[in-house]
């Protein structure tokens, strides 16, 4: 296990470097090329850019986080081949820069949504919430006005208003899109994608949808132990693995995320590992990471992830806003520097454990 934590970026990212080298157990970052539109290939000088900069911080790319996928390759467009190409020769970048791990996403429209946030809770923590109530009352048209108004003027990965001024368009694009068709635009991207995954050693890992069910109609289909299981079978290559979310799997009830992780034994690349709080059916808050503040056992998801011989990056997940600091939402510094710690002595004991 190799303990990390998310960087967007400078002159996107708040917290700085210099404060993440100084988290305990921590020894690299997961990024990406932030502002890349989906489709363009990376630039290498870009790249080897980004790479020596946190390489001069003390730390290390552990991972990319995200190659976002084009609509076109997702909806089976004419010129899907075309961004498929891009998208490979991206990968060979990556791969030149020595990095080995790509987690991406193949949801539709929108990458995560949530209803609130900055929710306070009881102890004075502000959290990011969903509520079906509250998003059954938003129209598709007006969602991100809703969260852009929300996030008072902080960055909100995966809700760029360039894309989102294009709603309306993608969500006629998408209308004739079901799961099915979405399974086999996936299986089509990941068939392509092998041959040079294979050559270069890269690890792809597909994020869970967030939440795990359907928002506004959209087809969601990275949601249970099912899907997932399906994922990997369908595409039956070592390099066609998954990101362990447990935020987002964790949003359902139905999701039990030890027996997930023990189904996919090898083919978990990357892992995301947060609490939520269950409120009541499609109603959740994200929580501190420990287990008593939320609704998923830590323990028993970190058991599962050692005793599956899990060796890959892992990384505190969305963080409470907590002692008034002022950050991107759920990605402060403090409470996900908690959350690492917490993490990091799980793992020491389950291992030790193992040991005696």
């Amino acid at each position: 296990m190799k303990m990390t934590m998310r960087w967007f970026g400078p002159g996107f990212d708040p917290v700085t470097l210099d404060k993440i080298r100084q988290v305990a157990g921590v020894s690299g970052v997961i990024t990406t090329l932030y502002g890349v539109p989906p489709g363009e290939e990376w630039k290498r000088e870009e790249l080897f850019a980004l790479k020596k900069m946190v390489e001069d911080a003390g730390l290390e790319i552990a991972g990319i986080e995200s190659v976002n996928v084009h609509d076109s390759i997702k909806t089976a467009g004419k010129d899907r081949d075309k961004y498929i190409e891009r998208y490979i020769n991206t990968l060979k970048v990556i791969a030149d820069a020595d990095i080995h791990l790509v987690c991406y996403n193949f949801m539709a429209v929108f990458d995560w949504t949530r209803s609130d946030l900055a929710k306070p809770r009881p102890d004075g923590a502000n959290v990011m919430a969903y509520d079906q109530k509250l998003i059954d009352q938003v129209t598709p048209d007006n969602m991100f006005d809703v969260m852009n108004e929300k996030a008072q003027g902080h960055l909100l990965p995966g809700w760029e208003p360039e894309r989102m001024a294009k709603l309306s368009e993608l969500f006629k694009l998408y209308s004739e899109v079901d799961e099915e068709a979405l399974f086999s635009n996936l299986e089509y991207f990941l068939k392509a994608l092998m041959p040079t995954c294979e050559k270069y050693g890269i690890k792809m890992a597909i994020h869970p949808d967030d939440p795990a069910w359907s928002v506004f109609g959209l087809p969601r289909i990275m949601k249970n132990k099912e899907n997932l299981t399906r994922l990997v079978k369908m595409v039956d290559n070592p390099h066609n693995g998954i990101t362990l979310c447990t935020g987002s799997l964790g949003s359902s009830p139905a999701n039990d995320i030890p027996d997930i992780i023990r189904a996919l034994k090898g083919r978990v690349h990357f892992a995301h590992v947060r609490n939520v709080k269950h409120n009541g059916p499609g109603d959740f808050e994200e929580s501190a990471h420990i287990s008593s503040d939320g609704s998923l056992d830590m323990y028993a998801i970190m058991k599962a992830l050692h005793d599956t011989g899990f060796d890959g990056p892992i990384r505190p997940d969305h963080g409470r806003s907590i002692w008034g600091e002022t950050s991107m939402p759920g990605y402060g510094l403090y409470d996900r520097a908690l959350g690492a710690s917490y993490l990091c002595g799980l793992w020491e004991a389950i291992e030790k454990g193992a040991e005696s």
